[in-house]
């Protein structure tokens, strides 16, 4: 086949435009290689906006004695706090223990224990969960993270929430992170190393020519463009096995495992800022963590969900399971009518042959194919704590095939925004407090911990609200959204106040439904003016 003539050339191209795609574009860029990103989406509009929103090692993997996958996620805890202080901090997790809990489970740790100990069938004994927690504390060489404590909840103010029988819980340390910002800033930061960031554009086809690919794509105004890669990337997630069987057409052995994890929003349940770690009767764990100042966020199930097409919810019964497991623990019994908002996301899991989703893997499993010609590297698993070390590891195999600049280079780089202090948030909130007095406690804050040291440029010299521009509520203006459309890709109402924010908690349908077309309006007219 003749090379095409608009083909634009690039050493790497990446499919799929989540954690995992943005997170090899960045240290690709940064490491000399041409890089172009295509998602046929917003950035993150998949599974990477649809976590339990946390950096953590997975303190129940340890049950599955996946002790590699939990160290490397506990030591990655630390480097990442480092390189971005205003979307992650720390968050303390306190998990309540009663003598009498029991629960079913299929762990190695629980068969093992029940062969061993058969008086403990059906029980987490109060020294196993503690020699947990020994080895949560000193597997990843903390440093900057509070050790485990225990806690007497008569007394404590985490024991005011719970039901009279929880006296006693464990609290640990782990760490917080705004999933979907985090996918931009790395796609912002590989933009700025020279990669090409491309949303909303269709990857339709990849075919191997000798040593390049031909990859065809069509964008949002339905042009068809090309490009020719030395090296394909995909990171499609839940649609790298449609991406391999339709797109790359390859004819490869290896399966992904689908697995919907649903969430509930409540107003908020509890006063003070620390997370719970609540333990099911089903040998599952769900979290109920403070969210977006007034809500509570209760996650997450564990589902099949066998087709990549089909759109994920949370179901009346994920929702129903959810209610029901914190209504086993929390003294305020909740209902369905306490839930504001549900979100659902599926985890492209590798397929290691796990009896159920709960114990399918989260490790990451990368395969590279040359046998054809030109190599292409098919990302499986991963979570998001880790997709650093997953592009690290990314990178030393497409350095098999493509020459590097340097070595890996990104661990404790900030990305945008974040170059401060792990603890100068509340610095920079009152600076901004100072140099605005407009601004509310709330708008300050929130402005902080969205853009960190770029919330000055968001603001610009503005003296009162009114220089912001237009009020869309919720303390989202004219600027703010100037902002996201210029530097962070948003197009639309939704990419703004779900993605790029929370903010639709708070929003009315009317004011989202004028958010929407206040901005379909600027696209149509070119890039958007700044506020007047």
């Amino acid at each position: 086949m003749a090379r095409p003539a608009q083909a634009q050339e690039t050493d790497l191209f990446i499919i799929g435009g989540g954690i995992n795609g943005c997170g090899i574009a960045r240290d690709a860029a940064g490491r000399g290689l041409s890089v172009t990103l295509a998602e046929m989406n917003d950035l993150a509009s998949a599974t990477s906006s649809a976590s339990t929103k946390l950096f953590h090692g997975g303190l129940r993997y340890l049950e599955y004695f996946e002790f590699r996958l939990v160290r490397e996620a506990l030591i990655e805890r630390e480097v990442l706090l480092k390189a971005m202080p205003h979307i992650s901090w720390p968050m303390r997790f306190v998990l309540p223990y009663h003598e009498d809990m029991r629960f079913e489970s299929d762990t190695p740790t629980s068969k093992l224990l029940s062969r061993v100990m058969p008086w403990m069938r059906g029980r987490r004994p109060a020294w196993l969960i503690r020699l947990g927690l020994f080895l949560y504390d000193t597997l990843g060489g903390r440093k900057i993270l509070p050790a485990t404590a225990t806690l007497n909840l008569r007394n404590a103010p985490e024991g005011a929430p719970l039901q009279d029988r929880f006296e006693k819980a464990f609290e640990y340390s782990d760490c917080w992170v705004e999933d979907s910002r985090l996918v931009v800033l790395n796609a912002r930061d590989a933009e700025a190393r020279g990669a090409r960031i491309l949303i909303r554009t269709e990857v339709l086809s990849a075919t191997r020519e000798g040593d390049h690919w031909l990859v065809e794509t069509r964008n949002s105004e339905k042009e068809t463009v090309q490009y020719r890669a030395r090296m394909l990337v995909n990171a499609g997630g839940p649609w790298v096995g449609d991406i391999i069987q339709t797109r790359v057409r390859l004819n490869s052995r290896e399966g992904v495992r689908l697995v919907r994890g649903s969430h509930i929003v409540t107003r908020r349940l509890y006063d003070h800022d620390k997370c719970y770690f609540f333990q099911g009767t089903d040998g599952r764990i769900i979290f109920a963590i403070p969210y977006e100042s007034d809500f509570t966020l209760i996650g997450t199930t564990d589902a099949e969900h066998p087709d990549p097409s089909e759109k994920p919810r949370c179901t009346p019964e994920e929702q129903a399971y959810l209610i029901d497991f914190a209504n086993q623990y929390f003294k305020q019994e909740l209902t369905l009518e306490d839930i504001v908002w549900t979100y659902s996301g599926v985890r492209p899991l590798y397929d290691d042959g796990a009896s159920s989703a709960t114990a399918a893997t989260r490790d990451y499993t990368l395969k590279v194919d040359s046998t054809g010609g030109a190599p292409v590297l098919n990302i499986f698993g991963g979570k998001i704590t880790t997709y650093r070390r997953l592009a690290d590891s990314a990178l030393e195999k497409i350095g098999q095939h493509l020459k590097l600049s340097r070595g890996p280079w990104t661990a404790g780089v900030p990305l945008p925004g974040g170059d401060f202090p792990v603890d100068g948030v509340e610095d920079l909130v009152t600076e901004l407090e100072r140099d605005h007095p407009f601004l509310s406690a709330f708008w300050a804050r929130r402005l902080v911990r969205a853009y960190g040291t770029e919330a000055r440029e968001v603001l610009g010299d503005a003296k009162r609200a009114e220089d912001l521009g237009r009020d869309f509520g919720a303390t989202l203006t004219q600027a703010e959204v100037t902002w996201l459309m210029r530097h962070e890709y948003a197009r639309s109402a939704e990419d703004v106040v779900w993605r790029r924010s929370k903010l639709g908690l708070r929003l009315s349908a009317e004011q989202i439904a004028a958010l929407d077309t206040w901005m379909t309006d600027q696209g149509a007219r070119g890039a958007p003016a700044a506020a007047e």
